[in-house]
């Protein structure tokens, strides 16, 4: 498994991010790591939405895994 890109990431996430703007929210892709650890802040309406943890995982993480090979995790940053 080779390093990925934050452009990867970033060319990846652009299908998902209409769904976090129709709601009001959006992200911010903050740091793509070498053992594929992907940091995220959520912006607007997703900042305080009780599904946040939600969207990270089964939304921005399960969309990672299947179009980068060796992403491992999302981790939201404050």
């Amino acid at each position: 498994m080779g390093n990925i890109s934050y452009q990867e990431v970033e060319a990846a996430l652009k299908k998902f991010r209409p769904f976090l703007l129709r709601d009001g929210g959006d992200y911010e892709l903050i740091d793509v790591s070498s053992d594929g650890i992907v940091k995220i802040r959520l912006l607007g309406a997703c900042e305080t939405c009780p599904s946040s943890d939600l969207t990270l995982k089964m939304g921005i993480e399960l969309t990672l895994a299947e179009k980068i090979p060796g992403f491992k995790e999302v981790v939201q940053v404050y």
